[in-house]
């Protein structure tokens, strides 16, 4: 053992190994394999499914150079952290040790390989600064170069951004984890890998003048957070974690966005759930407003959807701005053909010019480029006769670079080699120099065979045979046999079992020339792609401006197709208080494909006479089916979307909140009926009468009397309360609520119809004035399939307790 980790190749892994952060796995690079060593290896070994393996008492393991993607994602699931180091020179000109330096480390949130992405949304690092009950909070995509902060105000907000955003990876400093609220929060993110870092790059002064000199400006004030302690402390922190600290390239991170909660329709984690934005939990994504919405042609445009849709738009003029682009879009159906066959051919322009920018780039990235900017000046031709605002701003960021699209073309070969230094690269007649050693390394090759049919015709030995391996280059093989035959100027270099092999002079000479053309070209072709390729990296931010400019038109033409095939109609955006749809529907659920014929429904809400909507009627009628459609239309609005109605006006609001259903935190040690209160809590805490909220059932995990009483209450604190007075759909089996309606000005009675005969119901759908006068439990429960002995005693039980008859045991009379 001393002499193995005595060796120079032991000493220099011990040294690099020990200039990385604790807990780091080192790849370290030993010709094909990289391997691991010592603890690392005991770690991995079981991880990767390879065998762990001793040498002179030293455990070890390695997997093959050329399939690092599939064994660094099992790492990186796990949950490990790993550094790549290369041989930064050819061993064959190495004077002793090859040198090695570590490329990057690998993380869950700083991932690069495509195949570890998923391409439909961002991979983020989060990085959290704290002070009280404030937080600011950075979030950057290294595959794409997004960078955004944005300050909460509340753990709870904390956490609504964290689940929102779902970062794989989070930066924090050090003993920050160690308070209650933080820890909470953290726990609460499934699959989230914590960092714990030093405390002083989240020092504001240290960040604050690290953001200045990586964007190369005088301040912060052109990023709106100049001054902003929390922001700009997360901010630093995680750019200097992943620079210095991951050793990783951040040339493509050139702008940094502040968000600001004014800007958006703020929706907390429970909405989003509740509501199915986006695909979660355990229907993996059958069910989503996302997943309706999609019609999108790229990646980047796939992405953005995401984002516009979990921060839709919280001011009018956008809104209408997008609604216009939307409008413009269905109208000029050519228009919108044409662009999304033009998109369907742009590739993942964001994270191709990222990775081209890394130590993974190749030519299969640059033809990728540089097929989508072929594509470019169509998208902007299409849009010459837009006329109208935001598509004209998105076409003036679609920059000409058709010059590099050219040479990219020009260059490559259709489909090149995913390696870059071993050739089949360049196409024929773009390098004269790379032509003429193409042409003597295959007139060597021609030269072989006839060398090897003269030496059998010379010789007389008929199996002689020119071969070639990596130990001793080309040599002639002659069976055991035919040895007696061996010309005297053949040299031997190897005896086999059945054959010895030889060189010549000759063969000598002409391996060295044809060898010599074969480097060289590969070399000239590896100069070739990095001319191009640095080429493209110049036009980087340009090449970033275009593909965030085709992810918005993507989303744009998405709504419009959506728009066409779904018959959406736009909205009207209106700064007063009145919320009006005609004949809305909910956008998920007509989209099922086993839904029964979807019945649409009016709503009226505003400030005053129709605040809160007090809707009864039995389970499966459609009430939380109704209110929930109301919220989606809501907030496709807001997004720049077309809505599912025959009309609607909505007002800007501030919050959807939602209280649907019933579940329970056992992690956090939460009942259902505690859950289902804190977000009842919430909701009258924050709301303001610019928002909208979905109350769907409250007070049925307690005694009947205290869940009447407590729904009673905050159906009044909703109208009464000056501070709150926002627009209420409020479903509920607790039909007394109806009584609110008479004595309240703002609240007004709905029912879901039903339709009785023979003690059987039929469910109409259709939401009509007035409150419902019974519950149809028990006529459910027999559609359920409950026993008719069940359904019999049950309404036995309910006869006599609505008429107060109980026997001597205190219980119902038969």
């Amino acid at each position: 053992m001393v002499a193995k980790s005595t060796t120079p190749m032991m000493k220099q892994y011990r040294r690099i190994k020990a200039e990385l952060p604790e807990g780091v796995i080192l790849f370290f690079r030993l010709g094909d394999f990289y391997e691991m060593f010592f603890e690392d290896a005991k770690e991995a070994a079981p991880i990767l499914e390879v065998a762990l393996t001793k040498r002179q008492g030293v455990p070890m393991c390695g997997v093959p150079f050329h399939a690092i993607d599939g064994y660094l994602s099992k790492l990186i699931k796990a949950g490990c952290r790993v550094a790549l180091c290369e041989q930064i020179e050819d061993p064959a000109d190495a004077k002793g040790i090859v040198k090695r330096e570590v490329a990057r480390i690998v993380t869950p949130g700083t991932v690069l390989e495509e195949t570890m992405l998923d391409a439909d949304r961002h991979n983020y690092l989060a990085g959290i600064m704290q002070d009280g009950e404030r937080f600011g909070l950075a979030l950057i995509d290294l595959s794409t170069g997004e960078f955004s902060v944005e300050e909460l105000l509340s753990s709870d907000r904390l956490r609504d951004a964290l689940l929102r955003a779902g970062p794989s990876e989070c930066l924090v400093p050090e003993d920050m984890t160690n308070g209650d609220g933080l820890r909470s929060v953290l726990g609460t993110c499934p699959g989230l890998y914590v960092t714990e870092t030093e405390e002083w790059t989240f020092a504001y002064d240290a960040a604050q003048d690290y953001l200045v000199r990586h964007f190369d400006v005088h301040s912060l004030e052109g990023f709106g957070c100049e001054n902003q302690t929390l922001v700009v402390g997360a901010a630093g922190a995680v750019l200097y974690h992943v620079k210095e600290s991951l050793r990783r390239s951040v040339d493509h991170v050139t702008n940094l966005r502040l968000h600001q909660s004014t800007e958006s329709l703020y929706l907390d984690e429970t909405s989003v759930s509740n509501l199915d934005l986006v695909p979660s939990g355990a229907r993996g994504g059958s069910v989503s407003l996302l997943k309706v919405l999609d019609a999108t042609r790229t990646a980047m445009g796939s992405r953005k959807l995401r984002e516009w849709l979990l921060r839709p738009l919280g001011a009018r003029d956008p809104i209408v701005a997008r609604h216009d682009a939307v409008d413009t879009l269905i109208e000029k159906t050519s228009l919108m053909t044409n662009l999304q066959d033009q998109l369907g051919e742009i590739r993942d322009l964001e994270r191709l010019v990222v990775r081209l920018g890394s130590s993974g780039g190749n030519a299969r990235d640059l033809v990728a480029i540089g097929t989508s900017l072929n594509q470019v000046p169509g998208v902007r031709t299409a849009l010459d006769n837009a006329d109208v605002q935001l598509l004209d701003h998105l076409a003036g960021r679609l920059h000409d670079l058709t010059g590099l699209a050219q040479r990219i073309t020009d260059a490559f070969v259709d489909e090149p080699p995913a390696t870059v230094r071993e050739g089949g690269l360049i196409r024929d007649g773009y390098n004269a120099d790379l032509d003429e050693l193409r042409v003597a390394a295959s007139e060597g090759r021609q030269w072989l065979a006839e060398y090897q049919a003269r030496e059998q015709e010379r010789t007389g030995i008929k199996n002689i045979k020119v071969r070639h391996n990596k130990v001793f280059g080309y040599y002639i093989e002659v069976s055991k046999g035919q040895l007696a035959q061996v010309p005297e100027e053949y040299t031997r270099k190897q005896t086999l079992v059945n054959a010895e092999r030889f060189i010549t002079p000759e063969l000598k000479d002409y391996e060295e020339r044809i060898f010599g053309a074969q480097d060289k070209a590969m070399a000239l072709e590896y100069d070739l792609f990095v001319e191009v390729r640095d080429a493209a990296l110049t036009e980087r931010t340009r090449i970033q401006e275009i593909a965030d400019a085709l992810a918005e038109l993507d989303v744009l033409a998405s709504f419009a197709d959506r728009a066409r095939a779904l018959r959406y109609v736009r909205p009207d955006m209106t700064e007063d208080d009145k919320l009006f749809i005609k004949n809305g529907r909910h956008p998920i659920v007509e989209e099922m494909p086993d839904a029964e014929r979807f019945v649409p429904n009016d709503t009226e809400l505003d400030g005053s006479q129709n605040q809160i909507m007090i809707i009864t009627g039995p389970n499966m009628a459609g009430k939380s089916t109704y209110i929930r459609q109301v919220a989606l239309i809501a907030i496709m609005a807001h997004m720049g979307c077309f809505v599912p109605a025959a009309e609607a006006t909505v007002p800007i609001m501030d919050r959807v909140f939602t209280r649907v259903g019933a579940s329970d935190d056992l992690s956090r040690g939460r009942s259902t009926f505690l859950v289902e209160m804190q977000e009842t809590a919430n909701i009258l805490n924050n709301a303001s009468e610019r928002s909208l909220i979905v109350l769907d059932e409250i007070g049925r995990g307690t005694s009947t009397f205290d869940g009447i009483s407590i729904a009673w209450a905050v159906a009044e604190y909703l109208h009464n309360e000056a501070s709150v007075k926002a627009k209420t759909l409020f479903a509920t089996h607790y039909h007394e609520l109806t009584d609110l309606a008479v004595t309240l000005p703002g609240v007004q009675s709905y029912n879901v119809q039903v339709r009785e005969k023979d003690d059987q119901i039929a469910f109409l759908r259709k939401i009509v004035r007035g409150g419902a006068d019974k519950s149809y439990g028990i006529q459910v429960a027999r559609l359920a399939g409950l026993p008719e002995a069940v359904v019999r005693r049950s309404k036995e039980i309910l006869a006599n307790l609505e008429e107060g008859e109980f026997g001597d045991a205190g219980q119902p009379k038969i």
